[in-house]
């Protein structure tokens, strides 16, 4: 699978923001996830075109990162710029 737990242990550690590895609650953490696997999904994509399934599950993906988002723009904007400036996203 692409996602064993060494990368998701290492995309923790990475976008922590100084907590804990074993913190998978944080946004900054849900956030990373969530932008690992649309890329993953976004590869697959290219390749199958007409993967519907795939295309619904990566537009709730989107959705949820984007609320994630939103909640830490609302509560904290430092953690919002970091992690958009971490992850090279663009709102």
């Amino acid at each position: 699978m692409y996602l064993t737990t060494e990368i998701k242990q290492g995309l923790f550690s990475k976008h922590g923001f100084g907590k804990k590895n074993e913190d998978t609650g944080s946004p900054e953490s849900q956030i990373a996830l969530f932008t690992h696997r649309i890329n993953h999904l976004t590869q697959h994509l290219k390749e199958n075109k007409k993967d519907f399934s795939t295309q619904q599950g990566l537009m709730k993906l989107v959705g949820k990162r984007k609320k994630l988002l939103n909640y830490l723009q609302n509560t904290n904007i430092g953690r919002y710029r970091a992690i958009l400036a971490d992850l090279d996203l663009r709102k």
